[in-house]
């Protein structure tokens, strides 16, 4: 028996595959953010740790992420947004 596989090929499809992707480099952006914080013994408190896990854009995570190679506390990372 022959299986139609001609969905996984679509646009549609690759459309799901791309947004997982995105979705999967945003998760990955997140959790090295806080890992960058953590280990210069910077204290994460919720609020922050949500608003950045909880951001999906590649943009904003990169530039926090760099902010927070040098910020004081989490709360600066947010400043110029």
């Amino acid at each position: 028996m022959a299986v139609d596989l001609s969905f996984y090929k679509s646009y549609i499809a690759e459309e799901i595959r791309d947004e997982g992707r995105a979705e999967g480099e945003a998760r990955r952006a997140a959790k090295d953010l806080l890992a960058v914080l953590a280990e210069r013994g910077i204290d994460i408190p919720e609020e922050a740790r949500q608003r950045i896990t909880g951001c999906g854009d590649l943009e904003i995570l990169d530039r926090w992420h760099r902010r927070a190679v040098t910020a004081p506390t989490a709360e600066e990372i947010f400043e110029a947004e």
